[in-house]
């Protein structure tokens, strides 16, 4: 496994640099796009891509906020208002055009099956996957605790690949409700997906850098999620 940095051009004309990490050897490669939670593209994130590309994907974490926070911003775990002029500054439209610069550099990769890509995030990150599901064609879809989906269910009609969902059930950031919105929204329309509610775990279950880290829901929701990368990537 290699990792490195590159820098991607945007539509919009802003630069984003984005967090890159190969497998070993020859060939093509399946490709995962890994979408950060609010503290940016951090050791953790950074773990996650590496872990993926271990199992074989080429994988590309970009830095969602880099129309506001320099680059290379890892934010705290305990500042939270630190982290709000960033979050104030992301919009759907911006999120859409990052992964999309995400989905255009992997495409360009001669080491990578550009028929097979998918995504993963956490958290913010779980949202942007669910927004790259539907504005990309990927060939499956991860989001953990995605907070915020259930304000963009009118996206589920456009949803190209089956989605994987997890939510924490002692999750206080996103209630019952609002996993039921968009549950229901995905069935209305027919699309593949798969509902996982791990009902002792809270927000934030698979960060192990967190106190909210639960080991046992963490080592089963990521055997699923390898499970479904498999089965949808190859």
């Amino acid at each position: 496994m290699k990792s490195s940095k590159t820098i991607l051009k945007v539509t919009d004309g802003s630069d984003m640099q984005a967090y890159i990490s190969v497998p070993d050897g020859q060939g093509k490669f399946p490709a995962i796009i890994v979408l950060q939670e609010a503290f940016g593209v951090n050791s953790y994130i950074r773990n996650v891509a590496d872990r993926l590309a271990k199992e074989g994907y080429v994988t590309i974490a970009p830095e969602l906020f880099h129309r506001t926070a320099p680059v290379g911003f890892e934010g705290s775990y305990t500042d939270f208002a630190a982290l709000a002029p960033h979050f104030q500054g992301i919009t759907t439209e911006g999120l859409t055009a990052d992964v999309k610069a995400s989905y255009d550099w992997l495409q360009q990769q001669a080491n990578v099956n550009h028929a097979k890509i998918g995504a993963v995030g956490f958290c913010l990150g779980g949202r942007v996957s669910f927004i790259a599901n539907s504005a990309l064609p990927l060939s499956a879809s991860v989001s953990y605790y995605g907070g915020g989906i259930n304000a963009l269910v009118d996206k589920a009609k456009d949803l190209h690949a089956p989605q994987l969902f997890f939510w924490g059930g002692l999750d206080k950031h996103i209630p019952q409700e609002q996993i039921d919105t968009v549950i229901a929204a995905v069935q209305k329309v027919n699309k593949p997906h798969s509902n996982v509610v791990i009902s002792y775990a809270d927000h934030g279950f698979h960060n192990d850098e967190k106190p909210a880290y639960n080991k046992q829901a963490a080592t089963e929701a990521w055997a699923m999620t390898l499970a479904f990368f498999k089965n949808n990537l190859g």
